[in-house]
């Protein structure tokens, strides 16, 4: 049985795993990320997984960014101790096998595209929304990597050329409204109190001040403003996996904390908070499912800014499809709602109106299946 060896690299977990042609997973293995000495974790676990299977014809590594693709080097923002880490280089001396690199969010979108909410589509747009917004083009079934291997980089596109400050220094980054810290600090500002609808008993809180009768914030991205400055199929505890031979729909996701119908499920809906927790994008889904106004305009402001970088993309590229994953696309309609209202708001021309926006199947699996797949087109063209 012929395979390759898929490599997801994060900041908090290293993934591995040897996966046929049709995208079944023959093995798989994770392990924490350490803070020094990546590479050695990197290639006990390259040992653990090769030395359990076929061998593999080749390898496809996904890896957070920025990255140098020409150079075959990583800075993961993460990582401190890899800047300009010759990955590419150090993976393929280890293995033997030809070697593919692409950005985490960029196999994101292959992996999409090739087993998951994407397939059968022609151009697809990947996008990653969590602490920060990642996203992947794949464009007449090939991916977009780029001269250096950041192309697809659209948390950091402008909607609003005199809207936020972003933290890349760039100014109307949606990036700066729509990832889950943003959508908390945006929210917190203009007085969100976190489980305060749950707790109340009046079950509302106060809408910030000026804001239109439909919860849209006045200062939403695009709009008037006053110019103030993105894991592997189930394994048992140890991380290890040695099922037989798996049909693709192990890699669909089995998120706890999102129903079939895409909303938070009823385990976390709710759920008393413990003092002095820290709130997150996680706890303002949650209020703004249960109706908390400030919530629910938190989430329609983020949803507006990723409207209008989904049309201006759909508009440049002719992506059919728009596939969105991260932790803040759990929130399912909370976020997908008025993502759907906003983008028939913002596109126009009939192509654009077009685009099916979808949320992810793979979930967190889905960087390690485009890492597969980037790995396969290094040998041969893989199955559709």
């Amino acid at each position: 049985m012929t395979c390759v060896l898929a490599i997801d690299i994060g900041g908090t977990k290293l993934a591995a795993a040897l996966v046929d042609e049709a995208g079944s997973v023959l093995f798989s293995a994770t392990r924490p990320t350490p803070r020094t000495d990546v590479m050695s974790a990197l290639a006990a676990l390259i040992a653990e997984v090769t030395d359990t299977g076929p061998p593999p014809e080749a390898v496809g590594i996904g890896c957070a960014g920025p990255l140098d693709l020409a150079a075959g080097t990583v800075s993961p923002v993460n990582m401190p101790s890899w800047r300009g880490f010759p990955l590419r280089d150090e993976v393929q001396k280890l293995v033997g096998l030809p070697t593919m690199l692409a950005g985490d969010a960029q196999c994101f979108a292959l992996g999409e595209h090739w087993l998951g909410a994407g397939q059968g589509c022609t151009s697809l747009l990947g996008i990653v929304v969590s602490t920060g917004i990642g996203g992947g083009l794949v464009l007449d079934g090939a991916p977009l990597l780029g001269p250096t291997g950041n192309a697809g980089h659209v948390g950091h596109m402008s909607i609003d050329p005199n809207g936020e400050r972003c933290e890349c220094g760039g100014r109307g980054c949606v990036e700066r409204y729509s990832s889950g810290p943003n959508l908390v600090r945006w929210a917190l500002e203009n007085g969100w109190s976190p489980g305060a609808v749950h707790n109340s008993s009046e079950g509302r809180s106060s809408v910030p001040p000026g804001n239109p009768s439909d919860g849209r914030p006045t200062d939403s991205p695009g709009e008037p403003s006053d110019g103030r400055s993105k894991d592997l199929p189930d394994a048992p505890a140890d991380g290890k996996s040695n099922d037989p031979p798996s049909d693709p729909s192990r890699w669909q996701s089995n998120d706890p904390h999102v129903t079939p119908s895409g909303g938070p499920s009823s385990e976390s809906a709710g759920v008393s908070r413990v003092p002095g927790e820290k709130a997150d994008a996680r706890m303002l889904a949650e209020d703004a499912a249960a109706g908390d106004p400030i919530a629910v305009a938190a989430f329609e402001r983020g949803a507006r800014a990723l409207a209008g970088m989904i049309a201006s993309t759909a508009a440049a590229a002719e992506v059919t499809t728009v596939v969105i994953g991260g932790g803040v696309s759990g929130a399912g309609k909370t976020l997908f709602d008025p993502l759907e209202r906003a983008l028939d708001d913002v596109a126009g021309l009939a192509f654009v109106r077009a685009v099916q926006v979808k949320q992810s199947t793979l979930g967190v699996r889905a960087a390690l299946a485009g890492a597969a797949n980037l790995a396969w087109r290094a040998v041969r063209t893989p199955s559709d």
